[in-house]
């Protein structure tokens, strides 16, 4: 079951501050401005391109942030775990898929959540799957509804659009009781990419592919409403959509160094940063001790295999303003070092101790993980105006 919401009243460690400066550190800070922008920013992209933007809340994982996706009330989204589908459920998300393969136990849990009135569409790639949820809502006395996985590029699970399977899985979801929501792809190899043309080239073989494959369906006699396709990279870059139905994707809410690096977003677009303090200085080593290590900022190192790698994070001055290529250069568990990048000219900044400073991070919703709550700020402001609980777990 979905873990109860942080109140104000349960934030420990001083985190009650009302300025950031003020904040036990590390801290997990939200600009909602840029937030905002992201958001505004591709659902403006997908209205014009007439396709439905399912966005997937992994990344942010908080009620506050799907109300300002959804402002006027709730709409269909993503999730990742049951534990988010039980959570938005319960702030009145009804329209939920969940984007992850479906096991026994997952199968159980989701009817309920159906039995319940909640339209969750499960996902899975085989008859075995396909039994297993048949089973599962004949025990819960609900129909359950499934997509069909599409692996669009290797990256992920899913039968390839012309993998003879695809007919044997909807027949054995029509013979259990299941009904057929669609296909569903996701571009993994995106992440990978780092060219418009690269980029634009993906988000076509992504389409493609996926409505290819619902072609076959409906070709042999099975209804194929949902062509589901998404990801950040090729939700922003996506020319043609034709016979798309929706688009799912989840970090462009707060994007982070990786999604620079591919080249989908700006620093100035990455809306969440960890806030850490500078506990000691070594400068014989040209280094800076934060208390930020890899409990706060993660482990992901998703930056290493692009053309700029970016360490564990891209430090900032407490206002939010970049200091030239000064990364963590290393981190362990509650220690973050800070080092000029390798290379550069730049010298290290005269930080005292005490001193305050921002990271942005490498993944988004790795990062934001490691966090109960987003302290909202705004740009230019130093004040907290809000603070937002994150849910948790699986």
């Amino acid at each position: 079951m979905p873990q109860p919401e942080m109140r104000v009243t349960d934030i420990r460690n001083g985190e009650t501050a009302a300025a950031v400066g003020a904040l036990a550190t590390p801290a997990l800070l939200l600009d909602k401005d840029r937030l905002h922008r992201n958001l505004d920013r591709l659902s403006s992209r997908m209205a014009r391109q007439g396709v439905v933007l399912r966005p997937h809340m992994k990344t942010a994982k908080s009620i506050d942030v799907a109300q300002r996706v959804y402002p006027s009330g709730a709409g269909p989204i993503t999730v990742s775990t049951l534990a988010e589908a039980e959570y938005f459920a319960q702030h009145g998300f009804r329209d939920i898929t969940y984007a992850v393969g479906l096991a026994p136990h997952t199968a159980a849990r989701a009817m309920r959540l159906r039995k319940a009135g909640i339209d969750l569409k499960a996902l899975l790639d085989s008859p075995e799957q396909a039994i297993i949820l048949g089973a599962a809502g004949r025990a819960a006395g609900v129909i359950p509804s499934a997509f069909i996985e599409i692996d669009c590029d290797g990256h992920r699970g899913g039968l390839t659009a012309t993998d003879p399977k695809l007919i044997a899985v909807a027949a054995a979801l029509a013979e259990v009781g299941v009904k057929l929501a669609g296909i569903l792809t996701h571009a993994g190899e995106s992440y990978g990419l780092s060219t418009p043309a690269t980029l634009v080239a993906a988000a076509e073989n992504e389409r493609a592919l996926a409505v290819a494959a619902a072609t076959t369906l409906r070709a042999a006699g099975h209804e194929c409403p949902v062509v589901s396709v998404g990801s950040t990279p090729t939700a922003h870059f996506a020319e043609d959509l034709t016979g798309v139905t929706e688009m799912r994707a989840g970090v462009y809410m707060f994007f982070d160094l990786v999604m620079h690096g591919v080249g989908v977003c700006t620093t100035d677009d990455i809306a969440i940063s960890v806030l850490a303090t500078v506990i000691g200085k070594k400068p014989e080593k040209g280094w800076i001790l934060v208390d930020a290590g890899w409990m706060a900022l993660s482990r992901d190192r998703g930056t290493a295999a692009q053309r700029v790698d970016q360490g564990y994070g891209l430090v900032c001055d407490v206002a939010g303003k970049i200091y030239p290529d000064l990364i963590v250069s290393q981190a362990s568990q509650e220690h973050g070092i800070l080092a000029v990048r390798p290379g550069s000219a730049q010298a290290l900044p005269d930080l005292s101790i005490g001193a305050k400073v921002r990271i942005l991070p490498n993944h988004a919703c790795a990062t934001a993980s490691q966090h109960a709550l987003y302290n909202v700020v705004s740009a230019g402001s130093g004040a907290i105006e809000a603070r937002w609980p994150r849910m948790r777990g699986w």
